[in-house]
């Protein structure tokens, strides 16, 4: 190897390869294989929702529990989460922080719902499907395989 100028030196010095930005990265690269992640850029997007909703909980949660404004905003969390299929009927606050994670996301997308359907064999074939533009749900075609189906499209 060539000895290194003296501004590479420079440069080398201001950065640490020991120390990882990254500390979930197992966790990140078991979810991304299994759901068929292709860019590291959704998976961090999850995360980002999740962290907002649990925030948001939390925040809830400190108010009092008489409070009308508490009881409509946790209604309106509940059902939307409803809604888009990361929670079941009956969810409470504390159902938050258990069952809203990056693998609920990622289990409401195209792919993974067509594989649950029996509409494909493997979460990689559904996605080439819905890549190539053979899938349509309702009237569009989706060539997106990061588009999460909610429970009024999960029947069309």
């Amino acid at each position: 190897m060539r000895q290194l100028k003296y501004h590479e030196q420079k440069l080398l010095k201001k950065h640490d390869f020991l120390q990882w930005k990254n500390e979930n990265n197992l966790r990140e690269i078991k979810v991304m294989r299994r759901y068929h992640l292709q860019d590291r850029d959704d998976y961090q997007k999850y995360n980002n929702l999740v962290g907002k909703i649990r925030n948001l909980a939390l925040r809830l949660s400190t108010l009092s529990v008489s409070d009308s404004f508490r009881l409509q905003q946790e209604s309106m969390l509940l059902n939307k989460l409803y809604d888009m299929g990361l929670l079941d009927t009956g969810a409470k606050m504390s159902d938050i922080m258990e069952k809203v994670n990056v693998s609920a996301f990622c289990r409401r997308r195209l792919p993974v719902v067509m594989v649950r359907l029996h509409m494909s064999e493997s979460v990689s074939q559904a996605v080439r499907y819905v890549e190539q533009g053979h899938v349509r749900v309702g009237p569009d075609t989706i060539t997106d395989p990061a588009f999460l189906v909610t429970r009024n499209l999960e029947d069309l």
